[in-house]
């Protein structure tokens, strides 16, 4: 793509020009492209209509966060706007890498370890304890550790039997990706 430098008469031009052309501006950019055609009468699929509404949710949580710090800050430097990153961020879920549990032995007091990342960032990570039937035992939050990526919970009960230890995860528009792991404690 070609760039033009010191373009007084471009400068700040935004809008349509002849039906043809269009001209929006980006972080001090000014950008052409050909008007989209689109042809009468058409249709979408459900698939679409409910892509067209997510991104309707996702624009409205760009313009309300979009001064939020850390998507500026994520933003300086690079060719993206706050709101473009705050966009983003509304689309994408946060991962959960991993679980350990090795020292965790169904003890109180004992860490159930968590990996888990976000593109901006992991809100919190909430984990819960439940016994073979399903039963929750325990829920709390993790909290961060001075290792990247990874959140510690300690136990507050005693357990023993077949567990199962869900964690998830949740970004900043309340994304949440969970993992699970089943741990048998004697």
């Amino acid at each position: 793509m070609p760039t033009i430098y010191d373009n007084f008469i471009m400068e700040g031009l935004r809008g349509t020009l002849g039906n043809k052309l269009v001209f929006r501006v980006s972080k001090g950019r000014t950008i052409v492209s050909l008007k989209p055609k689109y042809s009468e009468g058409r249709t979408f699929s459900e698939a679409q209509l409910a892509q067209q509404e997510a991104f309707g949710e996702a624009i409205l949580y760009g313009q309300a966060k979009k001064d939020e710090e850390i998507y500026k800050s994520l933003a300086t430097g690079s060719e993206k706007s706050a709101f473009n990153i705050a966009v983003a961020d509304w689309f994408s879920a946060p991962e959960v890498h991993g679980m350990d549990l090795s020292g965790w032995n169904g003890g109180a007091g004992e860490p159930i370890r968590v990996q888990a990342l976000d593109d901006v960032q992991v809100k919190h990570v909430i984990v819960k304890i439940s016994d073979g039937n399903g039963e929750l035992l325990e829920e709390g939050r993790a909290t961060e550790t001075a290792e990247k990526h990874w959140f510690e919970y300690t136990t507050v009960g005693n357990y023993a039997g077949a567990l199962t230890v869900t964690a998830t995860a949740v970004d900043l528009p309340g994304n949440m990706t969970e993992l699970s792991r089943e741990k048998t404690i004697s």
